[in-house]
């Protein structure tokens, strides 16, 4: 008998995967469709979080904090107990492990709302509703080209960017999207896919590069192992997915290939940037176990595993916890 297609392989790969999972959830959808999330979670410091020219402080899956340039920023919302497509007033999708480490309700005020793409897991519209009329009211939406048509009502601006593109806010408390010399966003290209239904293909799908003065936060969104990162001028802070790679790594990088991306948008083994992992332990990603991903990672790093901040959700980092960090 010859060899197996890889294509095929990596399919029957794929689909092992989903049938772990989804059948189940699906069918937990309907039969716990009113369970509500859970507040047992830890609250942020949010004193701790405004100190600082940086900080972060990861709520869960992809759901991170930013403070930088003065906006606080918060990327792909996902605050509900499930994700995924609503039939009939249920929610049909996957539940959540563990809840947000914050409430909605006790967010700070949102500048800057900042999503990667339309996979339910990252653009979740409950969330954004609930955004929309609270902390998030009047925000700027930063999104990917093609994705504007699924952002509610109750933002302000919604500004699509396309690969390779940037915006440039001015400083926080000066007006909105224009030239200046405040906080500047690009839109760079991982290797994922965009699709939110399956047939809508044209979406597109983003990773970040935040910059305000000497201060650079990259948020890389999904992404498989990829050199997109490669040319970058040395990042401080770097959010990496490291979750959600079982069958899948063609479109989600491993703890150990993360780190290896980690390195060199950071400026290297030597240098001083820090990651903040995401994207794993708060859905059922697919791992046999919810602490495999940060396990494989803190290997991966080694005697430099001291730079994976905020491994806990609820846990805050600012740029002054760094060693002769300015007081």
């Amino acid at each position: 008998m010859g060899m197996i297609d890889p294509r095929i392989a990596k399919a029957l790969v794929v689909a092992r995967s989903g049938l772990q999972r989804y059948p189940r959830q699906i069918a937990e959808s309907i039969v716990s469709a009113t369970t509500a999330v859970p507040r047992v979670s830890p609250q942020i410091n949010f004193d701790h979080f405004q100190t600082g020219r940086i900080a972060a402080a990861w709520v869960g899956h992809a759901t991170v904090l930013f403070r930088i340039g003065g906006y606080t920023i918060l990327t792909d919302p996902v605050f509900s107990n499930r994700i995924g497509m609503r039939l009939g007033g249920v929610t049909v999708g996957i539940k959540r492990l563990l809840p947000p480490a914050v409430d909605v309700e006790h967010l700070p005020k949102i500048d800057i709302v900042l999503l990667s793409h339309a996979h339910f897991d990252h653009l979740d519209k409950p969330s954004l509703r609930r955004l929309a009329q609270g902390p998030a009211r009047g925000a700027t939406v930063v999104t990917a080209d093609r994705t504007r048509t699924l952002i509610p009502d109750g933002f302000g601006e919604v500004v699509q960017l396309g690969w390779g593109r940037e915006i440039r806010l001015a400083n926080a408390g000066r007006g909105g999207v224009g030239a200046g010399d405040g906080l500047r966003i690009e839109a760079l290209q991982p290797r994922h896919w965009g699709a939110r239904a399956g047939v809508d293909r044209y979406r597109r799908y983003n990773a970040y590069v935040l910059e305000h003065g000497r201060d650079r936060v990259l948020f890389a969104g999904d992404t498989a192992f990829t050199d997109a990162f490669d040319g970058l001028r040395p990042v401080d802070l770097s959010v990496f997915g490291i979750g959600a790679y079982e069958g899948w790594d063609g479109a989600h990088a491993t703890p150990e290939q993360v780190w290896k991306m980690f390195t060199k948008s950071s400026g290297g083994e030597s240098a001083g940037g820090l990651l903040l992992p995401m994207h794993h332990s708060t859905f059922d990603m697919g791992e046999k176990h919810v602490d495999e991903p940060m396990q494989r990672l803190l290997i991966a790093a080694g005697e430099q595993s001291g730079r994976i901040i905020c491994r806990e959700q609820g846990d805050v980092w600012t740029d002054r916890a760094r060693p002769g960090a300015a007081n």
